[in-house]
């Protein structure tokens, strides 16, 4: 059973898939997820801190990226660019997460929901991030 944090992830990713796709307010999306859902089964602040951290932070966490990709941010695959967002706002916003979680449980997501490879994708672009971001906590002690 995967934890109510993990739920809270794999909801995030399919939110932000639809509001990237749809345009509509993150607080619309949020509200449709959260009633069509069953609260009890994933972490529902953590799902709303998610939301709210990659709409909110959207063009810093594409500015954190824009390095690590071998293409623009709007050319990575619409599930991938979900993913990434996500992974990129754990890793610059939620230090308390060890770097690992973050980028093994994107990688998961990407097996799920992203296209054959994707998961490859994922690792190595968030990989770069963590190296930028997560410096101190990477480096040898």
């Amino acid at each position: 059973m995967a934890s109510k944090k993990s739920q809270a992830r794999h909801y995030a990713v399919q939110a932000i898939y639809q509001w990237q796709m749809t345009g509509q307010d993150i607080r619309e999306v949020k509200e449709q997820f959260l009633t069509e859902q069953d609260q009890g089964g994933f972490d529902s602040n953590y799902f709303d801190a998610l939301l709210q951290g990659v709409s909110g932070q959207l063009s810093t966490l594409d500015q954190q990226l824009k390095p690590c990709l071998d293409r623009s941010i709007e050319s990575v695959d619409p599930v991938e660019r979900a993913i990434l967002r996500l992974g990129a706002f754990e890793l610059i916003f939620r230090m308390e997460i060890p770097y690992r979680v973050i980028i093994n449980e994107a990688v998961e997501l990407a097996k799920v929901f992203g296209a054959e490879q994707g998961h490859r994708y994922v690792n190595g672009v968030l990989d770069k991030l963590a190296k930028e971001s997560r410096n101190a906590e990477m480096s040898p002690r």
